[in-house]
């Protein structure tokens, strides 16, 4: 008779610590995939000096009316396998976007984009640097999967950041991250 209250005691404090885990880690996140494509805006290299152009011709699209690529970079694969390019830019209004193209990674718990002032480090070296200095978040990760368009909110430099990370707000940790070069 006094096994009984030990074993409720135990079997309590394992399932306690079953639906903790549970919670904590979000295993089945690992089975789950999410494709997301925004409509990214049409965009077009930045020169490397200024050319004259001609004046447009009547009825054509003015090339203030399409987004400059300010910066871009493959995304380099740190905690979960990942590819795809991030793309840093600039609105004919003036607005910048990160613009992530082909997006393939995994899920997990409390996913961000990151636009951070530290560099991207191949492997594990890599994951956890991003929140060692200045980092902007853009947003929760939108999908795993295709092409997503993040806002940089007003008032953000964009040439003092030089990455984008997708940061596991949960474990700290980087799952991918592209440097920016113009």
């Amino acid at each position: 008779m006094s096994r009984k209250p030990a074993f409720w005691a135990v079997a309590t404090v394992l399932v306690v610590g079953l639906v903790f885990g549970l919670y904590w880690f979000q295993p089945w996140k690992l089975l789950t995939s999410k494709t997301v494509n925004d409509a990214a805006p049409a965009v077009v290299s930045a020169p490397a000096s200024p050319v004259p152009t001609p004046s447009p011709v009547a009825g054509s699209a003015s090339p203030s009316a399409v987004a400059v690529l300010v910066a871009e970079g493959r995304l380099v694969t740190h905690e979960h396998d990942s590819s795809g390019t991030a793309q840093l830019v600039r609105l004919p209004d003036g607005r910048y976007q990160v613009i992530l193209r082909d997006l393939a990674t995994s899920d997990g718990p409390d996913l961000r984009v990151w636009l951070t002032d530290q560099p991207v480090l191949p492997g594990r070296a890599g994951w956890h640097v991003f929140d060692d200095g200045k980092h902007v978040e853009l947003g929760r990760l939108k999908g795993t999967h295709g092409t997503q368009v993040y806002a940089v909110p007003s008032g953000v430099d964009p040439a003092t950041l030089r990455s984008v990370t997708i940061w596991c707000a949960r474990f700290k940790v980087s799952f991918a991250a592209a440097p920016l070069a113009a």
